[in-house]
């Protein structure tokens, strides 16, 4: 039986219309842990929705701060739990200009409307923050991760954090669905602003929490653990 593993994710509340869209749209809401009734883009087959977004379904809806990672030899789930309140109690909120829907190569996903220096520091400040806790990688882990071309600074940081896209690497996104056949990705984005506009108003986002969420073995799904408002 595989180890469980923790993650350090933006996730907003619970109660945010943010949330209830994300959910919706992967069909699946980590803090209960239950599947949610899809909200399925103007266009799209509702028989085929559930296959599209079923790589991010097992992970929730969230923006990865810190990836997945098993714990380290005598860190235990309460010392990580302990540290992220105190640690979060000392933070301070950061706001973005809003969010986009955007197409990531072959997926779509949530991005910062404007690019923000602050995001950049406060995630990888978090990255550091957070890997006392962090298990040296498997090597099954690493050679997954080496499948994809990486740059050599890229490189550098899967060897120090477990994880290749931190740093100047990092680009903040919340995933909305898995690998696109080509000819789909320009329709789901466009269908999936249209979803967004209508489900959230328009402007600033504040970043004013982070969440713990843990995997209990690699074949399920995430659930969100704790949330940790700042401050």
């Amino acid at each position: 039986m595989s180890k469980p593993r923790y993650a350090v994710y933006y996730a907003p509340a619970a109660d945010s219309a943010l949330w209830r869209f994300g959910s919706s749209v992967l069909g699946y809401d980590a803090l209960t842990g239950e599947d949610a009734s899809f909200l399925v883009p103007p266009g799209c087959d509702p028989a085929v929705w559930p296959a599209l977004t079923e790589e991010p379904r097992r992970y929730g809806f969230h923006a990865t701060l810190k990836a997945p990672f098993e714990l380290a030899q005598g860190r235990s789930e309460e010392h990580l739990r302990a540290f992220a309140r105190n640690y979060a109690a000392g933070l301070e909120g950061v706001m973005l200009a809003g969010l986009s829907v955007t197409a990531l190569g072959s997926f779509v996903a949530l991005t910062p409307s404007v690019p923000s220096d602050d995001l950049q520091r406060f995630a990888f400040t978090l990255v550091q923050a957070f890997e006392p806790f962090r298990a040296p990688l498997a090597e099954a882990d690493r050679a997954r991760r080496l499948k994809n071309p990486l740059t050599p600074a890229q490189h550098a940081y899967l060897e120090a954090y477990g994880y290749p896209y931190v740093g100047d690497a990092f680009r903040f996104h919340m995933t909305l669905t898995g690998s696109l056949p080509g000819d789909q990705v320009a329709q789901v984005k466009q269908t999936l602003e249209a979803c967004y506009a209508a489900a959230l108003p328009a402007g600033p986002v504040r970043l004013d929490r982070f969440a713990l969420f843990k995997q209990s073995e690699r074949t399920g799904r995430f659930r969100l653990l704790d949330s940790y408002p700042f401050g």
